[in-house]
């Protein structure tokens, strides 16, 4: 299925989330001067206009990086991340939102490369165009992410940030996230591998992060957010989280400092919270 399409869902309280881990986790790969390799599997569009036909039928931007863009209080973690989506904004009105793949190169020096994979015809489309003018440092291709990332680990640097960010259409992708996670451990288990998941009343989602906790990483990281109850009618999303395989040993520092304020900021309703758990040597 390819009806996914993440314009709808762009700058909403999920991307917040994901998007904070994904520049802390870069930012940290570059306190060192060897190149890095970040590997999309699902890549998107590459940047989104919050006034398109798509993004503008849900606004769900207006109660994430929306509530966000004009406060003077962000935290450290949150305020780094605003910053980065600032740069796609340069004359102060929040137009344009990157997807991971547009705030990624924000952080990427001239020695370091990014690889993005995406099926969906449009949203590939997009993405090349998004990247036209950076053929030497990013590679853009339209494959299917989950098998594709088996050919680029370990990669050169043997530094790399591997987000899964699937769409979770169907049942399927629970389990080959879970597969693909495992196979990419035993091929780079120095890696740092980032499975962004959504917080769904279905028992594939609840399942999940005991799942990825199972493959028994020696260091690993699970943040969510929720911003409500979960519905009693068991549909829709009520928050999202990230399992980080091999995370830096400062980002639960920075997540305790941030994640009380966000849930303050970006929470619609009772039920809003977080949960951080972690074990790092």
């Amino acid at each position: 299925m390819l009806s996914y399409r993440h314009a709808f869902h762009a700058g909403n309280h999920a991307d917040v989330l994901k998007h904070l881990v994904l520049v802390e986790l870069l930012d940290y790969y570059n306190r060192k001067d060897k190149p890095w390799y970040y590997v999309d599997t699902h890549a998107g569009g590459g940047c989104y206009a919050l006034d398109s036909e798509q993004a503008d039928k849900t606004a769900e931007a207006a109660d994430g990086i929306g509530r966000l863009w004009a406060r003077d209080d962000l935290p450290p973690a949150v305020a780094t991340y605003v910053d980065a989506v600032r740069q796609f904004n340069p004359h102060g009105k929040l137009l344009f939102y990157p997807g991971s793949p547009a705030l990624a190169m924000t952080r990427a020096r001239a020695q370091d490369r990014l690889r993005l994979f995406e099926l969906h015809p449009a949203d590939f489309e997009s993405l090349q165009r998004t990247f036209a003018s950076e053929q030497e440092r990013v590679q853009v291709r339209r494959n299917d992410g989950f098998t594709a990332l088996k050919s680029l680990l370990p990669p050169p640097s043997r530094r790399a940030v591997v987000l899964i960010d699937p769409p979770y259409e169907v049942k399927e992708d629970y389990r080959r996230v879970v597969d693909t996670v495992r196979d990419a451990m035993r091929r780079f288990p120095t890696g740092t591998f980032a499975v962004w998941y959504p917080m769904l009343a279905r028992p594939e989602a609840r399942a999940l992060p005991g799942r990825l906790a199972g493959l028994e990483a020696g260091n690993w990281l699970d943040v969510r957010l929720a911003v409500r109850d979960a519905p009693r009618d068991g549909l829709g999303m009520f928050g999202s989280g990230l399992y980080v395989i091999n995370p830096p040993w400062l980002l639960p520092q920075r997540l305790e400092a941030a994640l009380p304020w966000l849930v303050k900021q970006l929470g619609s309703e009772g039920g809003a919270g977080f949960d951080l758990e972690y074990h790092i040597e």
